[in-house]
């Protein structure tokens, strides 16, 4: 999902974040009688059968995409993590896993203060009520982080879903959560012609390179502090989570005055989405310009880099998703290029 104006900060006077969670002193565990799962936390070794169940769910649920065992790998990096704490697996008598949830609050937040759920149940285990239990065990460990925080700034317990998922929309709606944003998945077919690269007064378009990710990193942070739901990433968070990252397919402005990160697109390759797809593709994960550097053709063009590294390796779409009340104008701008509207998601949140 896309970075995603800010909720504002807390007035004077207010309660503060912890009062305001009311985070409960006991969590409300799932019970093995109502559910018929034993219940513990999970562990990296539990990363293969995760695997297994994310599989299992994803293809029930026909989801879009499809998550690798190095990307559940990934849930565990991190050392602001606590899977002790924040996460439940339910295993059945032959101790195979039926349903899993995952608390997480990014490390760098400072205007608003986000704790993300995720999760899901086998789908040969729903209707019993396990996703209800799932859900405010989740909610409840949210809000103790919330309060653990020590941040005095709004809250947001959140969860992203497939726009075509009724039960899990209706599930959310019923724990107290409501949609806040929506965001689409865009692509664009590469057997079309390419736009012509328009000439960038004083700026370059190079590779991504490991000696320029750092100025990346804080050309990002810059670049999304106006943007709604983002928040600033630190270095561990920025390296978390990279796996699929494709630096063949990424590149940045450099200013060449200044030597000055101006914009950047950093790109991913998920191969193992492309039987679901139908097609083969590249994924732009980030792309963003600074607001100095705004105005000049930059976005357009940085887009255009990726499209054609792309194409190079003989992928057939370009892909990518965006907030739909994004207030940049960037759905304008991938219309404008030949990208299309493939399908959606939700944000659901509590605000704290």
């Amino acid at each position: 999902m896309p970075e995603t104006t800010q909720t504002p900060a807390t007035t004077t006077g207010a309660r503060s974040l912890a009062e305001r969670a009311a985070a409960p002193a006991t969590l409300p565990e799932p019970d093995r009688a109502a559910t018929g799962l034993t219940w513990r936390a999970l562990t990296r070794a539990d990363v293969p059968v995760l695997a297994a169940l994310v599989a299992r769910v994803e293809d029930a649920d026909a989801q879009p995409f499809r998550t690798s065992e190095v990307e559940v790998g990934e849930g565990f990096d991190g050392d602001w993590k606590d899977p002790a704490r924040d996460t439940r697996v339910g295993l059945d008598a032959d101790g195979v896993p039926r349903a899993w949830i995952t608390v997480d609050a990014p490390p760098g937040d400072v205007r608003v203060v986000r704790v993300w759920l995720g999760g899901g149940v086998d789908p040969a285990w729903r209707g019993r009520g396990i996703g209800r239990a799932l859900l405010a065990w989740a909610t409840a460990r949210a809000r103790q982080k919330l309060a653990e925080s020590g941040k005095d700034a709004p809250g947001r317990i959140a969860a992203f879903l497939e726009d075509h998922r009724a039960d899990a929309l209706a599930l959310h709606a019923a724990a107290g959560f409501a949609p806040i944003r929506y965001f689409t998945d865009m692509r664009r077919d590469l057997s079309r012609p390419l736009p012509e690269p328009r000439p960038l007064d004083g700026v370059r378009i190079v590779p991504w390179s490991p000696d320029l990710d750092e100025a990346v990193r804080l050309a990002h942070n810059e670049a999304f502090a106006d943007h709604w739901g983002s928040e600033p990433r630190t270095a561990a968070h920025w390296q978390q989570g990279r796996a699929m990252f494709a630096p063949q397919w990424s590149h940045v402005a450099v200013d060449e005055a200044t030597g000055e990160v101006a914009g950047y697109t950093l790109s991913g390759r998920y191969e193992h989405d492309w039987a679901v797809a139908g097609f083969t593709s590249g994924y732009t994960e980030l792309l963003g310009v600074r607001r100095a550097w705004r105005g000049r053709g930059l976005a357009p063009a940085l887009l255009t880099a990726a499209m054609t590294s792309f194409r190079a390796d003989g992928m057939q779409y370009a892909e990518l998703d965006v907030d739909t009340e994004n207030p940049s104008g960037a759905h304008g701008l991938y219309a404008s290029l030949g990208y299309e509207v493939t399908h959606g998601a939700v944000m659901y949140t509590i605000e704290v």
